[in-house]
């Protein structure tokens, strides 16, 4: 198999597993958000989203690190040296598990009360931090395993995780809501799936590790036994090259972990505490699960070409940059909409369908049509560290927080939970805009040029079309079931958006016959067809 082929099917591997993670994260949270009351959503979401942002900075950006200066000595033939690499990043995750962990237990309670202003949320984050002593060690092993081209053990402990996860925080949620505990103790119970969700992670890369281990020997002793490099070093070299990886992917989890510790703080003097509760939790387990699913798809694709970028860009061969930018920026905004649109439109329905009542849709779209400027930001970022500027990505990802802080306490007494919300796309356009500007001052290149007028035209065409029908599929609830008529209503707006949003591209040539070539093939084989409806004189020009 070539390197090309290989990457290629481990980029898929990777992104069909990140897909199963956030249907089963939004699976769990679904039948959760209608167990738990409003301080138990609240206290859920507290303790999911100051777990990932910790887990975050507990990890350093070790594991993509690792992938690289693993996969680098393998093909150095220096296996030896690649052990060492991969125990030293061991012996830094063991000592941060125990670390973190230690400092959310003790800290739980502080951070509950006088940081989240939901007193409540200390059980449940209590008993997600024993997770955080395994899962530093599970991101390492992942890495190693990514290094070493098999991207499968990473992808099948990343599902594993999310199966062990979901199913045990139900099971424990409903155990705990039928011995007659509290919210907040129904909440924790949910939260400790976590803790069992790490263990399974843990045993699937055990297993991949004893797989690995006769092969292991047999090249130590081909490569003449263990390596002496100095631990000191090591530690320099992957601290050297992790940390701007890591703030650069702080921010999700830091702006999660910003509204986490403000929303009730700025808004229990203007709706009253129970009600700025109930809002972050409708945030976090309702908002926050489904403005989830839009990135999933356009950064699992532009991501795809990042390799073919940072090769272009060692090569200095400019012409080839430029196509290879314009593609993964033009093919995560074109792929990232229809999405974003979809669900946007129809969050009245999916409220309706999903979850327990219709309150919070607002925020449901709200928070989703924001994901669009995440999708350009992720991607945007993606490019950067391609081309080898982490630290520039860092900065800028850095900015975007001092604007979201910003953004928050200058827009919340004026717009509520919405000028929260707000800050959150202004933050992630922000971090895009300056992306763009850096990128732009190393290559010249066009998103979609002239074409932006077609592209907004049709964006404005399908929104429209999708929210016409979801406002008069409503009254179908008059009729039937509400969650039979919510569901016909969501399937409609899906597909008149998605159908109509790729007619009007091709209508209005922002898409063009003789770029099919640049796109990946799933794209191509949906567009070809569609290809007939453009006019035959304007394709002749």
């Amino acid at each position: 198999m070539s390197k090309k082929e290989s990457f290629i099917k481990g980029t898929l591997i990777l992104a069909a597993a990140a897909l199963v993670a956030r249907v089963l994260g939004l699976v769990q949270r679904v039948p959760l958000e209608h167990l738990l009351g409003k301080v138990g959503n609240a206290s859920f979401t507290i303790s999911n989203n100051v777990y990932l942002m910790l887990l975050t900075v507990a990890t350093a950006g070790i594991p993509s690190t690792l992938s690289k200066m693993v996969s680098e000595r393998y093909a150095l033939d220096k296996p030896a040296e690649a052990r060492r690499v991969y125990h030293a990043a061991l012996l830094f995750a063991a000592a941060m598990g125990v670390i973190i962990t230690a400092v959310l237990y003790a800290g739980a309670p502080y951070y509950a009360e006088h940081v989240a202003g939901v007193p409540e949320s200390s059980l449940a984050l209590r008993a997600l931090a024993p997770a955080l002593l395994l899962f530093p060690a599970i991101a390492m092993m992942r890495g190693y395993f990514q290094g070493r081209n098999n991207m499968t053990a990473g992808g099948i402990s990343q599902i594993v995780e999310q199966i062990a996860r979901v199913v045990t925080a139900i099971l424990l949620a409903l155990i705990c809501l039928n011995l007659g505990y509290s919210d907040s103790q129904v909440a924790a119970g949910a939260s400790f799936g976590g803790v069992l969700g790490s263990i399974g992670a843990m045993a699937v890369m055990l297993y991949y590790t004893l797989k690995l281990r006769r092969q292991d020997r047999r090249e130590l002793l081909e490569s003449g036994g263990a390596s002496d490099l100095p631990m000191l070093g090591i530690y320099k070299d992957i601290f050297k090259l992790s940390i701007p990886i890591v703030l650069s992917s702080l921010a999700v989890p830091a702006v999660n972990f910003i509204d986490t510790s403000i929303i009730v703080k700025l808004l229990e003097d203007q709706i009253g505490n129970l009600q700025a509760t109930a809002q972050l939790g409708i945030l976090g387990s309702r908002a926050q699960s489904v403005a989830g699913i839009p990135p999933i798809l356009a950064i699992a694709l532009s991501t795809s070409l990042i390799p073919v970028i940072s090769a272009a860009f060692a090569r200095k061969d400019e012409v080839h940059l430029r196509s290879q930018v314009t593609s993964a920026l033009r093919i995560a905004i074109l792929t990232g909409m229809p999405i974003v649109l979809a669900l946007g439109v129809a969050s009245y329905s999916i409220n309706g369908l999903l979850f327990s009542s219709l309150d919070g849709s607002g925020i449901i779209a709200t928070l989703t049509f924001g994901t669009i400027f995440q999708i350009t930001m992720m991607t945007s970022n993606s490019i950067l560290i391609g081309m080898g500027l982490p630290r520039r990505s860092m900065i800028n990802v850095l900015i975007g927080i001092i604007v979201k802080v910003a953004g928050s306490w200058l827009l919340a007494p004026v717009f509520g939970i919405y000028g929260i919300i707000g800050s959150t796309g202004l933050c992630f356009l922000v971090i895009t805009l300056l992306n763009l500007r850096v990128l732009k001052g190393i290559v010249t290149f066009s998103i979609l040029g002239q074409r932006w007028t077609g592209f907004l035209l049709s964006v404005l065409l399908a929104c429209a079309a999708g929210y016409g029908l979801n406002q008069a599929g409503i009254l179908l609830t008059h009729v039937m079931p509400a969650r039979i008529a919510f569901f016909l209503v969501c399937c409609a707006v899906g597909l008149l958006v998605l159908v109509l949003y790729l007619v009007l591209l091709v209508l209005l040539r922002v898409i063009r016959r003789d770029e099919l070539g640049s796109y990946p093939r799933i794209l191509q084989r949906v567009l070809r067809p569609l290809m007939r409806l453009q006019p035959q004189r304007q394709l002749n020009r």
